[in-house]
């Protein structure tokens, strides 16, 4: 299981979390049969979504992460809730491309820059806050910070990685740590900030040295007296059920909801968050259907 930390300074002027996220990226992996690329750019946005989720407080809250960016991949979303457990889904997951010149993978052309990243934080009640803004590199971590810095005015510091094993994708590392300017810091504090962000190794580089995420939480705060507030323990968690997807049929208009049937007898749906596949008979497509013509007053 993987976790996060949360870490604040003795002047409460920056906050730092930092997260393991090896088997959050190792199960969306396995759900998804991701390529390599795929893989690190999924992973990446799965990883900073159980960070973003983690610092929601309200308890029933949750935060999704929504890229469009116009790359092979295709839309890639994640969904967090207020315990930093998290899914994601990817539309291409099996896009191969060549690597980079210095020989790493290339998410910022498998994601694309020419789109948007949407954030949509849900409380629980009332209606959800919903941002968007241009991709910038499509590499998500910097895109990431751009939000921050555009939507909420908050000057933030994003890493994320994933390392992927080039004879076995299946051995990796991912990892991520995302770092705030809170209101009230001085600019003693954001000049620290900056020197030691400029200093700081990859996220996966720390993680393979056997850096804990207390340690990268140190390194990038490194000069601070240093508060750790939580440590939370994130899983991959998928939400589906079975009476989820028959309260999703109803939605539609009945004659829509028995025509699933007409090919084979049955509907199969598939979650795409976790793949589970859910196969209704056409009898129960009939009872659906029925159910829902009586609550809209359709035929």
């Amino acid at each position: 299981m993987d976790r996060i930390i949360r870490c604040m300074t003795g002047s409460g002027g920056v906050m730092a979390a930092a997260i393991d996220s090896t088997y959050l990226v190792a199960t969306a992996q396995q759900l998804h049969h991701t390529s390599a690329v795929a893989t690190a750019a999924l992973g990446r946005l799965l990883t900073a979504s159980s960070m973003m989720g983690a610092m929601l407080k309200e308890k029933d809250a949750s935060v999704t992460l929504k890229i469009s960016g116009g790359g092979p991949l295709g839309t890639l979303t994640a969904i967090a809730d207020s315990s930093g457990n998290c899914r994601a889904g990817i539309e291409h997951p099996d896009v191969e491309l060549p690597l980079k010149p210095n020989g790493k993978l290339d998410v910022g052309a498998a994601v694309g820059n020419n789109g948007l990243l949407g954030v949509i934080r849900d409380f629980g009640e009332g209606v959800p806050y919903s941002g968007q803004v241009r991709l910038q590199s499509g590499e998500i971590a910097e895109d990431i910070a751009h939000y921050y810095a555009v939507s909420e005015q908050i000057p933030t510091v994003c890493a994320l990685g994933v390392l992927v094993d080039k004879n076995d994708i299946r051995r990796l590392l991912a990892g991520g740590m995302l770092i705030q300017v809170m209101p009230g810091a001085s600019e003693s504090d954001i000049d620290r900030l900056e020197k030691n962000a400029a200093a700081l190794e990859p996220v996966t580089t720390m993680l393979a040295k056997g850096m804990s995420t207390e340690d990268m939480c140190r390194a990038a705060l490194k000069g601070f007296e240093l508060e750790i507030l939580d440590e939370i323990p994130v899983s991959y968690v998928c939400h589906c059920s079975r009476e989820r997807v028959e309260r999703a049929l109803a939605t539609l208009k009945p004659k829509d909801i028995v025509s699933l049937a007409e090919e084979q007898g049955y509907a199969e749906i598939k979650c795409q968050y976790c793949n589970r596949v859910y196969r209704l008979t056409r009898g129960e497509l009939e009872n659906i259907a029925a159910s829902a013509a009586r609550s809209s007053g359709q035929k």
